[in-house]
């Protein structure tokens, strides 16, 4: 949410990224709020991916096949990675992998309805981090939080999951159809019978184990291709209803 948890709340998810799509995984903190509100954290996230261009090789890697992924407000940051990256002429990531990201500022959409209650991250939990998060209400207008309503054109492909049991289901879903209609290639698939926060534990989960290997067929795909500009000519693929 921008506001709480660390590298570690998170470590079991990059190593499965890294280990099923055979990949270099860094993975970046950034500033919170309250101490640090937006912009903070997604300028340090985009610090983060400058970083990772210039030192690429350093960690065996390449510098031309570089990917984003994150979950919840880390799907945020990664999507709002390519906007700004594109916005500041810097070479694009070859695809971006965002697992129930923050993609809206409505809180009132059939998912947040129906999971308004739900554990671990209900309506409740939503207004309290976006509270500590913006300072001011033109914050939440802004395309790098407002990712439904941002200009999606240019961007990498992307893989989009969501979870039946996450007040940003819809949300989700509703960016995958935005990215499709910007003409952005799109792989997206909704898990059914769990809740967010699932993507990491595949150790007990097996819809996690599913996940993480959909998220690496997205990700081995564009590495294979390599350093691949978007032309704005993809083909989507269709999104499930």
């Amino acid at each position: 949410g921008w506001v709480i948890a660390d590298l570690d709340t998170y470590d079991s998810s990059a190593r499965a990224l890294a280990n099923a799509a055979q990949a270099v995984v860094v993975s970046s903190d950034y500033r919170q709020a309250p101490e640090h509100p937006f912009p903070a954290s997604h300028e340090d996230a985009f610090a983060a991916y400058n970083w990772a261009r210039d030192n690429a090789q350093k960690l065996k890697g390449d510098p031309n096949r570089i990917a984003v992924a994150g979950e919840s407000a880390g799907g945020n940051l990664a999507a709002a990675v390519c906007l700004m990256a594109r916005d500041k002429n810097v070479p694009l990531p070859v695809y971006q992998v965002l697992v129930y990201p923050v993609a809206g500022t409505d809180m009132n959409t059939e998912s947040y309805q129906e999971n308004a209650n739900a554990k671990p991250l209900n309506k409740a939990m939503m207004e309290w981090f976006a509270k500590y998060e913006f300072q001011k209400p033109e914050d939440k207008k802004d395309q790098r939080i407002d990712l439904v309503h941002a200009n999606l054109h240019g961007l990498p492909s992307a893989t989009v999951i969501t979870a039946e049991i996450d007040p940003l289901r819809s949300e989700g879903k509703i960016l995958a159809e935005q990215l499709q209609a910007a003409s952005v290639r799109v792989s997206y698939k909704n898990f059914e019978g769990v809740t967010h926060e699932f993507f990491g534990t595949g150790a007990v989960v097996e819809e996690a184990k599913d996940a993480v290997n959909f998220a690496a067929q997205g990700l081995k795909s564009a590495f294979t291709r390599g350093s691949l500009a978007p032309t704005g000519r993809e083909k989507p693929v269709s999104i499930p209803k």
